[in-house]
């Protein structure tokens, strides 16, 4: 004799500590002004760099504000090499807003990598709940 077996369906609601996916888009960059990119170097103070901050537009449609978020993209110079062939992480951000906002961040790229930048894959990644440093 078979006996009937109920599923129960439980609604899930993610915890707040849970991971926050945020598209960027309208990505620029300029070189660094002032003293912000002055002397900078790499690779373990070797070789030169150029600084440039890199702006974009966040669109974080969690409806909560995104905690420590990690910028991950690929960065490609004029021959179309990889700029930084290590890294994908390229910084963070401490808070993106709900809805749509500004963000920058500071890249230090080799000097002999030439222009123009081609930005390609930016994404972010955050915390919709306070985390602990």
């Amino acid at each position: 004799m078979c006996l009937p077996i109920s599923l129960s369906i439980f609604a899930f609601s993610a915890p707040a500590w849970a991971t926050v996916q945020i598209k960027l888009s309208d990505l620029t960059y300029i070189p660094c002004e002032g003293d912000i990119g002055k002397n900078m170097v790499i690779g373990g103070g070797v070789m030169s760099a150029n600084c440039y901050v890199i702006k974009g537009m966040a669109n974080n449609v969690s409806g909560k504000p995104v905690y420590n978020a990690d910028i991950f993209g690929r960065i490609y110079d004029a021959n179309g090499n990889d700029a930084m062939p290590e890294r994908t992480r390229l910084g963070s951000v401490d808070e993106l807003p709900p809805g749509k906002s500004e963000f920058q961040l500071i890249v230090a790229i080799p000097a002999d990598q030439p222009e123009p930048l081609d930005l390609k894959q930016f994404k972010a990644s955050g915390f919709a709940g306070k985390v602990r440093r």
